[in-house]
């Protein structure tokens, strides 16, 4: 058995003697099996680095957008279901949103509120010892007017003129507020009154202006950064 092993080896190493004489086309069958092998190892290994590893990354692409979309659907499925009640929804915030611009005067009635708010701090038997409105405040969809005010009176009358504040027909709000008594055994108040106002027609369109061109500006940050 030693010797027939022996001879299959020799008989096998011979085939690979010579192969450059010859073309590969008549090498013996062992040399050409071991060519082909390699020659289909060279094509595999060369086809998945050039063609199929690109393949893969496209497919795995796509899959993750699927994923996507899917998600995108069943969302916009769920809208579409609920479409007449976002609708009624929609109406009752339109409703909402209109009741409160009714209580935003315009830019020409803020010098009736600033005088309202001046009457009813003189009506609780106050004394003003500062009334200075501040530079307006120019919001996306409303202007804003801080007032420094600092009263003089009793605490009860103090707390009767907070609550005048919050009945105004038009929004006013007291922040910042500090309570010190004084020389005299009364109270001083010191506060930010904050009334608010619609934006005019000009100012309007300014503000459209400005949020679109930060909506474009935030556009392209997000395309630079894909």
């Amino acid at each position: 058995m030693t010797k027939d092993l022996k001879s299959m080896g020799g008989s096998l190493s011979s085939q690979f003697q010579n192969l450059g004489d010859r073309p590969p086309g008549q090498w013996p069958l062992a040399p050409r099996i071991l060519c082909g092998i390699a020659v289909m190892a060279a094509v595999i290994t060369g086809g998945h680095f050039l063609y199929w590893s690109t393949q893969f990354e496209e497919y795995d692409a796509l899959a993750a957008k699927e994923l996507t979309l899917q998600a995108e659907y069943k969302t916009k499925i769920a809208q579409a279901i609920n479409l007449e009640a976002l609708i009624a929804q929609k109406a009752q915030v339109d409703q909402y949103v209109e009741r409160l611009q009714k209580q935003l005067p315009s830019k020409a009635e803020m010098a009736a509120l600033l005088s309202d708010i001046n009457q009813a701090g003189v009506g609780r038997g106050l004394s003003f010892d500062l009334f200075k409105p501040g530079q307006v405040v120019v919001r996306d969809y409303y202007a804003e007017l801080p007032i420094d005010i600092r009263v003089t009176g009793s605490y009860h009358d103090i707390g009767a003129f907070a609550s005048d504040m919050a009945n105004l027909p038009r929004i006013v709000t007291l922040n910042n507020m500090s309570l010190s008594a004084n020389k005299d055994g009364g109270l001083v108040l010191e506060a930010v009154a904050k009334t608010f106002r619609y934006l005019d027609p000009e100012e309007a369109n300014a503000q459209r202006k400005i949020r679109s061109d930060r909506d474009k500006q935030a556009a392209a940050g997000k395309g630079a950064a894909k």
